[in-house]
């Protein structure tokens, strides 16, 4: 009988694990899948991966949504691919899991490069995209502070990267290369390409951009953002460095309260 018993509780476990994997054309792409409600996906920043940007909202979140979040490719748990990173391409791959996923309609938080990304789901895929939160990234390249342009343009440099994200792409990557990883990050940065105003003022969908008032993005940039798309709204946060307003580990100490103000922010724009 307690065999019984806790051969049913394991599998009860296993059943209820928020990793799954789905194979998005040659991408093997790791996603995590959590709470209930209507859905929305959150998208990771930069060298991040899902814990690293959002394990500290994540239970705020899922009490009212279903939360999908997936890891890009080469970030976290998904595989490298032998082709270039682009925002355009994580956008493609994150519509395709949508659609495998049976989700044609969900709301879209993007942090960083995430929010890039989620500002190319929203072109590329309007009709899957029912309102769109970007925070703290950059439509185009004068958005970010000086200092953030420049270390874009300097070579590919690994023991840069912040000890937190470092540690956890080693921990989580299937084959962990860090030298090409930054180099293939360093590559897209210094050759995405702006973004038109003219197609962000034909977005549709309701936006909320949110901004640290000490981020790497100038508010100034983030305050245009939302006057651009044609239903804008900017929220920023006093006393927030990039991500701290939603528990970013990059963005955290131990003294960083919980990311309430900005989930309660969230659920009042999304309802």
């Amino acid at each position: 009988m307690k065999a019984a018993l806790l051969g049913l509780l394991v599998g009860c476990a296993a059943a209820a694990s928020p990793a799954h994997y789905a194979d998005v054309g040659p991408l093997h792409m790791y996603y995590e899948d959590v709470g209930a409600g209507r859905p929305l996906v959150l998208l990771h920043g930069g060298g991040s991966t899902a814990q690293t940007t959002f394990g500290r909202i994540l239970p705020l979140l899922a009490r009212d949504h279903r939360l999908i979040v997936p890891e890009q490719q080469g970030h976290g748990h998904t595989p490298e691919l032998d082709r270039p990173l682009s925002f355009e391409q994580m956008a493609d791959d994150t519509a395709t899991l949508l659609t495998q996923l049976g989700i044609h309609d969900a709301d879209v938080l993007g942090f960083s490069n995430g929010g890039m990304v989620a500002l190319q789901l929203a072109i590329r895929h309007p009709a899957l995209v029912h309102r769109l939160i970007v925070c703290s990234a950059v439509y185009a390249r004068d958005g970010a502070i000086p200092a953030m342009r420049e270390a874009w343009m300097q070579p590919p440099d690994p023991t840069k990267m912040p000890p937190s994200l470092r540690d956890a792409y080693l921990a989580a990557a299937p084959h962990p290369d860090l030298a090409r990883f930054v180099a293939k990050t360093i590559a897209m940065m210094q050759t995405f390409p702006d973004i038109p105003e003219a197609t962000l003022h034909a977005l549709t969908m309701p936006v909320l951009v949110m901004v640290g008032d000490h981020d790497v993005i100038r508010i100034e940039h983030a305050a245009q953002l939302a006057r651009l798309v044609p239903h804008g709204e900017l929220a920023v946060f006093p006393g927030s460095i990039h991500g701290t307003y939603l528990g970013a580990v990059e963005g955290v100490t131990p003294e960083t309260p919980p990311p309430t103000v900005a989930a309660t922010m969230i659920e009042a724009f999304l309802d």
